[in-house]
């Protein structure tokens, strides 16, 4: 139901398909937009076909529009953690959203990576609400025009990053207090 909202998401840990290849993992993120059903593709009646034809096309210019299209053949465990978050948003993707819950995007990733992910990230909110989950204030912070911040559950400060960066209650629960 939320697929077909316009709400895609991805998980704080990647959550691919350990047997299916990238390609396969991200053409299952088009499951609400599949035309012609498991029966057609069962049976490799046309219209299945054509519909699995162009998922898989789609799904590689996906690939391809993140960088990571060499990947499309190998297995999950193939590939190194940071491309796999890709995977995780790239099969998001392929249902087309018009908001993009993001979880914990930044967990596990080093400097490089989160680089990569911040540029992504950026580069998707031209196109689509995005909503992050995320601990790391410094990789936020550049991200966002607003932001709730919770400690334990609890909203203890909203607004902008100058704002939330600036409010003592969030220097305290997660900035840190400079000696």
């Amino acid at each position: 139901q939320l697929a077909r909202a316009g709400v895609a998401r991805t998980l704080q840990g990647v959550g691919l398909f350990p047997h299916m290849s990238v390609l396969e993992n991200v053409m299952s993120g088009a499951q609400v937009r599949a035309d012609g059903g498991f029966i057609m593709s069962f049976f490799a009646l046309p219209g299945g076909v054509r519909a699995e034809r162009q998922l898989r096309h789609d799904a590689m210019t996906t690939l391809e529009r993140l960088g990571i299209a060499h990947y499309a053949k190998l297995l999950p465990s193939a590939i190194p953690y940071g491309i796999a978050k890709m995977v995780s948003v790239a099969r998001a993707l392929m249902c087309e959203p018009t908001l993009l819950l993001l979880d914990e995007p930044a967990s596990g990733l080093d400097e490089s990576e989160l680089g990569e992910f911040a540029t992504l990230i950026v580069g998707l909110r031209s196109a689509m609400g995005v909503l992050l989950v995320e601990h790391d204030m410094d990789f936020v912070m550049p991200l966002v025009d607003r932001l709730i911040v919770l400690n334990f559950g609890e909203v203890i400060a909203t607004g902008t990053p100058a704002q939330v960066r600036t409010d003592e209650a969030v220097i305290e629960a997660y900035l840190g207090v400079e000696q």
